[in-house]
């Protein structure tokens, strides 16, 4: 066992090391430096949870630590970086259970009735927005997973007064969670059942209404969400460090929520309470006008020999071909060839936030050449050729010119300003978003069928020949 003033100055030293490692996340330089502080942290926090005085039962704890190590080792090596996010979003669904069991633990224990009067209030107010919280969290994130995986349709659910619905419901928590304070005893159990099955039901809905093209913002809005329930469980368990680290993730995940939906011209409360996907009410959305032309391999291979300029835009379809290894080699190729060669990254290409510079990193491609939106927009005008690989919504004008589309108003990195522009995709389906693109049909615009590793191999042989 170790003295408590020896706890808490571990506490302090791992919230210190959260601090750092959230600081590392900021850029790809320092990332995996980050990821250190984590690890180093969270080693501490468990070591110095389990040796504390009044833990009891070792033997148990250390043998579920080393079951869970394993299981979660095990997924780690299987996961493909395509499934990650539905991973991320899965292990959301763990904290939210987790704060709903602690509530629920909490309000059972004894101890926990024996308290001065204000306390216990303190503490029962803790246990239902903890479990609240918690619950919302957990079915939320189920559903995430679920259209992340495609077991869900991704279009959203959407039904006439679904935002009354929500707002009764939760009404009805808060009177509950009034009758809950007031009871006697254990006596308000079946208050706290009834809140957390409404809850659940919330969490589901508020998921289920919406769209796919907010997806990225959903998982990283379900992080948040797991913050703010682990720091609801540290208040009920009396833990500083659980706190603090879930008040850290909690406010992390919110600021990077609305990071993103600044960056897709979306209201953060618009998000949360779903419906994005439906066409706007101002009319229907415009026909495509134009025609839709192929080029073969060859072809585009020339285009890279000619072009001075090549500006690569990275999306989902490239994650799921695992096509960043051949795009490496041929930004080298062209790269020695003197030609100049840059990335294009839209902050919700993808599933998740950062997915496509980490698989780009893990192509060893060069950071200095993965430039964000903002930064590549204003050179697209003087770019020679534009290669669109599997990304679909990020690239649509219609974000620009279509005031019925769904997604207008969505900042899009202009690919169509570039005077060549290619389009690798295996068809013409929409993208995740439900969206046709008037990209495809522009004059300046050519579509490369197939497989992006395939494609991107034959005109690597194309260019050596």
């Amino acid at each position: 066992m170790i003295a408590k003033e020896i706890q808490t100055a571990a506490y302090l030293f791992t919230s210190i090391l959260f601090i750092l490692s959230l600081g590392g996340l900021s850029s790809q330089e320092s990332a995996k430096r980050g990821v250190h502080y984590g690890i180093i942290g969270m080693a501490i926090a468990i070591l110095a949870t389990v040796l504390g005085q009044g833990v009891e039962g070792h033997t148990y704890i250390v043998a579920a630590i080393a079951i869970a190590s394993v299981i979660g080792v095990f997924l780690a090596a299987k996961v493909e970086m395509t499934s990650m996010p539905q991973l991320v979003a899965i292990l959301h669904s763990f904290v939210g259970l987790a704060a709903v069991l602690v509530g629920f633990g909490s309000y059972m224990d004894s101890s926990t009735h024996s308290l001065p009067p204000t306390e216990h209030i303190i503490h029962l107010v803790e246990v239902f927005v903890g479990i609240f919280i918690g619950a919302i969290t957990f079915t939320g994130s189920i559903v995430a997973w679920g259209k992340l995986e495609g077991k869900i349709r991704s279009k959203p659910l959407l039904y006439t007064g679904r935002h009354v619905v929500n707002i009764v419901l939760v009404f009805i928590c808060i009177v509950l969670g009034v009758l809950f304070v007031k009871a006697e005893g254990s006596d308000g159990m079946l208050y706290l059942y009834i809140m957390t099955a409404i809850s659940a039901f919330i969490g589901v809905m508020l998921v289920m209404a919406i769209g796919g093209a907010d997806m990225p913002v959903v998982v990283s809005m379900l992080n948040s969400y797991s913050g703010w329930a682990a720091s609801a469980a540290g208040f009920m368990l009396g833990n500083d460090l659980l706190i603090v680290t879930g008040a850290l993730v909690g406010s992390s995940g919110a600021i990077l929520s609305i990071i993103m939906c600044e960056a897709m011209n979306r209201s953060f409360l618009s998000v949360i309470f779903g419906g994005f996907g439906e066409v706007a009410a101002t009319g229907s959305a415009q026909a495509m006008e134009g025609e839709v032309t192929a080029m073969t391999h060859e072809e585009v291979a020339n285009l890279l020999r000619e072009a001075k300029s090549v500006v690569i835009v990275p999306g989902y379809g490239m994650a799921v071909a695992k096509a960043q290894y051949p795009i490496h080699d041929l930004v080298e190729r062209l790269r020695k060839a003197g030609k100049k060669v840059r990335f294009a990254i839209h902050p919700v290409a993808g599933r998740l936030p950062g997915h496509m510079n980490v698989l780009l990193a893990e192509a060893n491609v060069p950071y200095d050449i993965v430039l964000e939106m903002d930064e590549i927009n204003e050179d697209l005008p003087d770019t020679d050729l534009v290669m669109v690989i599997g990304a679909n919504d990020v690239v649509n004008p219609g974000a620009q010119d279509d005031p019925a589309s769904p997604i207008y108003g969505m900042p899009v990195i202009e690919a169509w300003k570039a005077d060549e522009v290619i389009v690798m995709k295996r068809s013409m389906s929409v993208g995740y978003a439900g969206v046709e693109n008037p990209l495809f049909y522009k004059s300046n615009t050519d579509m490369l069928y197939g497989d992006a590793t395939e494609s991107m191999e034959k005109i690597l042989a194309s260019l050596k020949d």
